[in-house]
């Protein structure tokens, strides 16, 4: 065998060992016994030592030396498992065995202190946290922005200096629409009364069947925070439930369809190399978000559910399809990131951002967040923060680690907006399809210009060549103001 063959061969067993290691963490989150916590944290810390052993083995920097790729794709999977050997050589064994235990213990505690609107009982853990991600920027920085080491896991070449100068070009503008809308003498109606679980389990599966998800390879499960897990052959998916509001279930489902479609959808000969997975969490953002948003809740989709939930629930207090689509997409000025409309959604994601940043630089500190977290939300939204499950407990982000992730959701939408529009003019049909409650048109031309190439190209290429255009927010929000320019009147 070659040195090339050697080092696809060992990165195949590593990419097996970290999809099981994965399984773990999903496990952990929808059936795992509530007093296992400990034992799992061990099981994680155990396997991130294994992963870690073996992706700064010796060996790797040899092969990728004598290394010969022939074609693209090989090349693109050299590069790549060039960067990871780089970057996790940068992190001691004992740095990163640790993070992956502590990281899985708090997410119980999290969760427990959610439950409980109690801070007190998180922010400790927090602060441990919080400590071992700035030694872990400290390492990948070699001296550089510790924020940037951080945010380049989640969007490869991105900084945080371009994502500030992106909010600050986009903030304007959302304010703006947002002052407008609140401001409108049409004022949608908003969705009331009780939608049992189950019921509303049965109309998630059936929105992820329209949007093509393969229960074949998939399953979902409830969790506290929705999110999906797994690739290739197996990508499961997560929602929740609130009996007030069916919106939240059905449009977490959607959302996280997006994404378990994305890693299904990418190439199956790409399986196992590094060029199997998503290329980055902004342009995995952009299917999850593209699939919840500008399809999901366009016009023509929601008059199909509208006749769905009509049957399901026995009747809505909302009669007709049209007040329904006003209704999906009501502004209001709420608490919760993932419950928030389109027009908010990038805001609630701004004000993270720039609290993460000064958590990573040292100038917050997690005793003082949940008053600067407040202020902040006060100052950005009107309204005061009532409860911390609305406030610095809602995510499960930063107890796990995730710093830097953040501001590719925002990527994400900005991504989806570019994408909408090249697939609105290549598939002029496609409402139709959605009317019938037939998503494949545009999940067919998602997987064809995004989802099958995987890792094989930078994010911004990728996104760039679907959409035939150089990336930029204005389609996103040329996008919104139409849209809820129409629906309140404008």
């Amino acid at each position: 065998m070659s040195a090339f063959d050697d080092l696809l061969a060992f990165q195949r067993q590593t990419e097996a060992l970290s999809s099981v290691a994965e399984r773990l963490g999903w496990d952990q989150e929808t059936v795992m016994p509530r007093g296992a916590a400990e034992q799992r944290a061990e099981e994680m810390s155990a396997m991130e030592e294994v992963l870690h052993e073996r992706r700064t083995d010796p060996r790797i920097g040899e092969w990728l030396e004598a290394a010969e790729p022939q074609t693209e794709g090989d090349r693109r999977a050299v590069e790549l498992i060039a960067r990871d050997f780089a970057r996790t050589s940068r992190v001691p064994a004992r740095l990163a065995s640790e993070l992956a235990r502590l990281t899985s213990l708090a997410q119980g505690i999290w969760a427990e202190a959610r439950a409980n609107e109690a801070p007190e009982d998180f922010l400790p853990t927090l602060d441990q946290v919080l400590m071992l991600k700035r030694e872990e920027a400290a390492a990948l920085a070699d001296g550089g922005d510790l924020y940037d080491a951080l945010l380049d896991d989640y969007e490869p070449g991105m900084t945080g200096a371009r994502i500030a100068s992106l909010f600050d070009a986009m903030r304007p503008r959302l304010v703006a629409l947002r002052d407008d809308v609140l401001g409108a003498e049409r004022q949608p109606q908003q969705l009331s009364g009780h939608f049992p679980q189950e019921t509303q389990l049965r109309l998630s599966r059936a929105c992820a069947t329209a949007f093509g998800y393969d229960w074949t390879r998939g399953r979902i499960d409830l969790a506290v925070h929705p999110f999906s897990s797994g690739r290739w052959q197996d990508s499961r998916i997560t929602t929740r439930v609130v009996e007030t509001d069916p919106f939240n279930c059905i449009y977490s489902t959607i959302h996280e369809v997006g994404h378990s479609s994305y890693e299904l959808g990418i190439d199956e000969d790409y399986a196992f190399t590094p060029l199997g997975r998503g290329v980055s969490m902004g342009v995995h953002e952009s299917q999850s978000r593209i699939y919840e948003n500008q399809l999901g809740r366009g016009r023509a989709f929601t008059g199909w559910l509208f006749g769905r939930m009509s049957e399901a629930f026995d009747g809505l207090n909302v009669t007709d399809a049209d007040a329904f689509y006003a209704t999906v997409n009501r502004v209001t000025p709420g608490y919760i990131r993932t419950e928030a409309d389109e027009v908010q959604y990038n805001l609630h994601v701004m004000l993270r951002f720039d609290l993460e940043r000064d958590l990573i630089s040292g100038r917050l500190d997690t005793q003082d967040l949940a008053e600067a977290w407040n202020a902040r939300f006060l100052r950005d939204f009107g309204v005061a923060v009532d409860r911390p499950s609305n406030g610095i407990l809602q995510d499960v982000h930063w107890s796990v680690g995730l710093f830097g992730y953040f501001p590719t959701y925002a990527l994400g939408n900005v991504y989806a907006g570019c994408l909408n529009g090249a697939l609105r003019d290549q598939v002029p049909d496609l409402d139709a399809a959605l009317a019938e409650g037939d998503a494949t048109p545009a999940t067919e031309w998602l997987r064809e210009n995004v989802q099958r190439h995987g890792g094989l190209m930078p994010p911004a290429q990728v996104i760039e060549q679907a959409a035939g255009a150089s990336v930029s927010p204005e389609p996103l929000l040329d996008y919104l103001e139409a849209k809820f320019g129409q629906i309140y009147g404008l």
